[in-house]
């Protein structure tokens, strides 16, 4: 949803609101890195070892 239009007549107004907007994307998305450091687990939630990663990527590079 848009603000009031009265809000872009002021160029500090339009820089406090989009730095809201980021601030709240960066709140909802979460700041915390991803991807490197956590263990990847299968649909049990027991840890995947590389020989069934390697299975995987077998079957899907045929």
């Amino acid at each position: 949803m848009l603000p009031n239009p009265r809000l872009f007549r002021s160029r500090w107004a339009a820089l406090l609101w989009a730095g809201g907007i980021l601030w709240f994307a960066y709140d909802v998305a979460g700041s915390a890195p991803a991807g490197n450091g956590a263990a990847i687990t299968d649909a049990s939630g027991a840890e995947a070892n590389a020989a069934d990663l390697a299975a995987i990527a077998n079957l899907i590079d045929d």
